[in-house]
């Protein structure tokens, strides 16, 4: 996806696998797991920082909560998990597009993602692309704003 196949987590470790000194912390994703009974709207009230936060970031929050939710121990999606969240979680991006070469293209990518799991950053990678192909993004461009 993108050429972006490895997370700033990964960048920031040795080959011997100590933390580089002057790397940035890297818990932007991290990897233990809310209790899946507790809904992602109380998830982010429990945020502090996102009380004032504006739509972009709650938007970004939520993604990042339910990659989180939905990622193994290690802050990972496998392959089928991301395919069931692009399903059940992004259904209005992706409807109909299953024919387009581009669509399918993207997906071949993630088939062929040689890690077989999906960092945050290759999944937002991802999410994004399929955005940006979608039939529903030509929609809200084209959209009229009733004032």
């Amino acid at each position: 996806m993108g050429g972006c196949m490895h997370s700033i987590q990964d960048q920031a470790l040795h080959s011997e696998g100590e933390p580089i000194p002057s790397a940035a912390p890297t818990s932007t994703v991290a990897p233990r797991k809310m209790p899946k009974s507790i809904s992602i709207s109380k998830q982010l009230t429990s945020i502090k920082a996102l009380g004032k936060g504006s739509d972009l970031e709650k938007a970004i929050a939520t993604t990042a909560l339910i990659f989180r939710n939905s990622s193994d121990p290690d802050g990972k999606l496998g392959k089928a998990t991301a395919k069931n969240l692009l399903q059940t979680q992004f259904r209005n991006f992706t409807e109909g597009q299953e024919t387009k070469p581009k669509y399918r293209e993207i997906l071949s990518e993630l088939d062929e993602h040689t890690e077989n799991k999906l960092d945050f950053e290759d999944f937002m990678i991802l999410l994004l692309s399929i955005t940006v192909m979608s039939d529903l993004l030509q929609d809200i461009w084209s959209a009229k704003i009733m004032k």
